[in-house]
């Protein structure tokens, strides 16, 4: 079970972009999409049905869930997650410091 849901604020923690924040765009099993980092470009062919333009792409790729992690927003470093049940709801919260984790958008 991915602890890192669509919507939350994530920190790259190694890799290229390591340092780096920003907001999930997509999880498929063991990768995430960040939004504005590990940007490649593509070389799209147009498409007159969709009416795409052919040319370069410049687009979000995939990095490994374990290179990121949660980001605090109480103390602006890398967290990690656990679950607690309060008050009969299973809800996210920060290892370090017990609060629940912002509800993703």
């Amino acid at each position: 079970m991915a602890k890192i849901k669509k919507g939350d604020q994530v920190i790259v923690i190694a890799g290229k972009e390591k340092g780096k924040q920003g907001t999930v765009l997509s999880i498929s099993e063991d990768r995430v999409k960040v939004e504005g980092l590990n940007l490649v470009k593509k070389h799209q062919k147009p498409n007159r049905v969709t009416g795409a333009e052919g040319g370069i792409v410049t687009q979000e790729a995939s990095l490994h869930i374990s290179n990121v992690a949660i980001l605090n927003a109480t103390t602006q470093k890398a967290d990690r997650v656990g679950y607690q049940v309060i008050e009969g709801v299973k809800t996210r919260v920060y290892k370090s410091n017990g609060e629940p984790v912002a509800v993703a958008k």
